[in-house]
């Protein structure tokens, strides 16, 4: 047997298996990398219009080797970074765990190709409907809700009018000699003079208007540049190149003021839940409801108390933003 060739083959096959793995890892793009995981989490019900966000839930990922948690918002929605670089057909285990619902575990399964973006949605099941844990007493009937709030909203008010009147003295026909100030053209020795007027604090001045009111009008020049834009303080200024002449500074005031309009609105009820949005800028929210025939006032606080449900807000991620508030009937109470 040649030992020499033998030796020559098998190097060129191992040479061979070698440019094979590195053209596979080419095609294949693989290389260790982090993983994004995202997802909701919500509860598992037949009924689709029940199958609620479920906030605080931990979420968990693990390679086996390397695990990551987080905890889903009041939306339910989850995302977190698996930091361990993911090895091509491993499984990852995630995990979603919380004191009210079941366990439950998804898995995922990293391929050799960059991993296409997948949302999971995780629905949980709850371990015990809220009607199983009646103590046998009769169920408080919670009726007639509605939704108060107050909403603020910026408004200007016409408060009143100002008005000024002001001179320039000057004498005709008097001859420049380029002694400013002169008229336009130069010919005519002219004079000039100005008025400001104050709208005061949380004042501002609209609607301005400068005329010359008496004597020779057509030989005089207003500037505007003072008191176009409006403001709290507006000044007019005027060139006269004949006789004395009078102008007139007129201007409407406004003030700023903040109105409050108290509103209403009304819930949307499915099974033990209620539901209900309101705008951003919504202050003092209570809720109207009649407790076993009896009419109440349930203000809610920044908390989110009420003796009779467990509440929780969430803010709409749009360029129009809401606050969608939920509410879940505690044991003993019934719609």
């Amino acid at each position: 047997m040649n030992w020499k060739m033998v030796g020559n083959w098998a190097g060129i096959g191992a040479i061979a298996m070698v440019l094979l793995a590195v053209f596979l890892m080419r095609t294949n793009r693989w290389q260790p990398r982090v993983i994004t995981i995202q997802g909701a989490v919500i509860r598992r019900d037949g009924d689709a219009r029940r199958q609620v966000p479920i906030s605080d839930a931990v979420v968990t990922a693990s390679d086996g080797v390397t695990s990551v948690s987080t905890r889903s918002d009041a939306s339910g929605y989850f995302s977190l970074n698996l930091k361990a670089g993911v090895w091509p057909k491993q499984m990852v285990n995630i995990s979603f765990s919380h004191p009210e619902y079941r366990p439950l575990n998804l898995q995922t399964e990293i391929g050799l190709r960059k991993a296409e973006t997948k949302l999971y949605v995780a629905a949980m099941e709850p371990i015990a409907s809220p009607e199983s844990s009646n103590t046998g007493q009769p169920a408080s009937v919670v009726s007639n809700i509605r939704i108060r709030y107050t909403v603020n909203s910026q408004s200007e008010v016409n408060i009143g009018s100002a008005v000024k009147v002001f001179q320039v003295v000057n004498q005709g026909n008097v001859p420049c000699n380029g002694q400013s100030p002169c008229s336009p053209d130069g010919s005519w020795k002219a004079a000039s003079a100005s008025i400001t007027m104050d709208a005061g604090v949380g004042n501002e001045y609209r609607n301005v208007r400068a005329s010359c009111i008496a004597g020779p009008c057509p030989f005089t020049r207003i500037d505007a540049s003072g008191f176009q834009g409006g403001g709290r303080t507006v000044t007019a200024s005027a060139l006269d190149w004949s006789g004395t002449t009078t102008f007139l500074l007129e201007a409407e005031v406004f003030r700023t003021a903040i109105s409050s309009n108290v509103r209403k609105s009304y819930p949307v009820i499915y099974d033990r839940t209620l539901n209900f949005t309101l705008p951003v800028t919504e202050e003092g929210v209570s809720i109207e409801a009649e407790i076993d025939g009896a009419p109440m006032v349930f203000p809610l606080s920044p908390e989110l108390y009420l003796s009779w449900a467990t509440c929780i807000v969430r803010t709409n991620n749009e360029a129009l933003k809401s606050s969608v508030y939920r509410c879940e009937l505690k044991p003993g109470y019934r719609f």
